[in-house]
């Protein structure tokens, strides 16, 4: 039988991080802010800007699901009180086993708006750009980096979010050489963010005849997708543009035109390439989203590199660091060395469960 008085001071405790995290979130500017945007939304005009009226409607999406989740979150908590009432009046084990799992799916949502109060960068709430690269290592790499590219489309299935391959390099073996994929979703960008750097796996690799113990390595990098580039313009004749023959399955024109775009910007040698649209216009357009994003990226690396000197602190949180290690053999065990949180469940992340690595992250900051 449930514990009443016991299930009452845990709800207490609920209702006090729910109200810290939403005085966090500032809901009556963001109020104010989507009776402006609904505003402009009944302008007569407002639907000829194709692009100014998606960011619109993202943004007001994005704080309505605020709002609500907010609202829900207090009216779960005015039930449970009700059930509680009514298990003093009348005990049933059936309702206090239903209160005590609502109470505790109630923590669960609690502390995920709670993560939502951390998103707090300028582009946290925008989509992102994910590219993985094998290391030194040749297949054992390729193949980690498969696995990985498996683990981060686990994770967005289990968020919600939309994954889109925008380029990808078979292994000469098996697995991948690289991987360029967008991840559409409410701070897609925010939370993905602390997964910036190299990965290191530590496993007896299935391509050893020996079946000695490899050490491999794979670097993912992360770039914001901005919903308005209106403000953030690259010169492009600082842009070399290179066009090739697109590999891999696909359609009638994969592997007979020179569809597929590489941009390199010259200045600082940052790459971007695109060969899954269906043509080399598509392909393009899609390039220069990715350009613009590892272009913003570096900028704001380069702004947190500035904050850290202020601060008299580095931070190595930039591409090329090592951020986790996830060993196999001869134990298991996935640690992040920013924050020192561990897991011994190695099946359990590489199936996508990453939340813990990132709100441990996200804390830290």
């Amino acid at each position: 039988m449930i514990d009443i008085e016991a299930t009452r001071v845990e709800l207490g405790k609920l209702r006090e991080k729910i109200e810290k995290a939403a005085d966090a979130l500032h809901l009556p500017v963001l109020e104010e802010e989507l009776a402006e945007l609904k505003e402009e939304m009944n302008a007569p005009e407002f639907w000829n800007d194709l692009e100014r009226s998606t960011a619109v409607n993202r943004k007001v999406s994005q704080i309505e699901g605020k709002l609500n989740h907010v609202a829900s979150l207090y009216t779960r908590a005015d039930d449970i009180d009700a059930m509680l009432m009514l298990l003093e009046e009348e005990p049933d084990d059936d309702m206090g086993d239903e209160c005590a799992n609502e109470v505790e799916t109630l923590n669960s949502d609690a502390e995920a708006l709670e993560l939502e109060t951390l998103m707090r960068g300028e582009y946290d709430g925008c989509d992102a750009i994910l590219s993985l690269h094998a290391g030194a290592g040749g297949t054992e790499a390729q193949d980690w980096t498969q696995m990985l590219y498996r683990m981060y489309t686990r994770y967005c299935e289990r968020h919600g979010y939309k994954v889109t391959v925008n380029d990808i390099l078979d292994g000469d073996e098996a697995g991948l050489k690289s991987v360029t994929f967008q991840v559409e979703g409410m701070n897609a960008y925010g939370f993905l963010r602390s997964e910036r750097g190299v990965h290191r796996l530590v496993r007896i690799s299935p391509f050893d005849s020996n079946a000695r113990r490899h050490t491999s390595f794979s670097s993912l990098d992360v770039a914001p997708i901005m919903d308005n580039d209106a403000d953030f313009e690259i010169n492009m004749e600082e842009v070399r543009v290179d066009t090739y023959r697109a590999g891999g399955a696909g359609g009638q024109h994969v592997n007979r035109t020179d569809s597929a775009v590489r941009m390199t910007h010259i200045p600082t040698g940052i790459v971007a390439q695109c060969q899954n649209e269906r043509s080399q216009i598509q392909n393009r357009e899609v390039c220069l989203r990715i350009l613009k994003s590892r272009l913003l990226e570096l900028r704001e690396r380069e702004k947190e590199a500035q904050m850290a000197d202020i601060k008299g602190e580095m931070k190595k949180i930039e591409w090329g660091s090592q951020i986790r290690s996830y060993v196999f053999q001869p134990y298991t065990m996935v640690k992040d060395h920013r924050t020192n949180f561990e897991s011994g469940n190695v099946d359990d992340v590489m199936d996508g469960n990453l939340d813990g690595f990132i709100t441990a992250f996200l804390k830290m900051q």
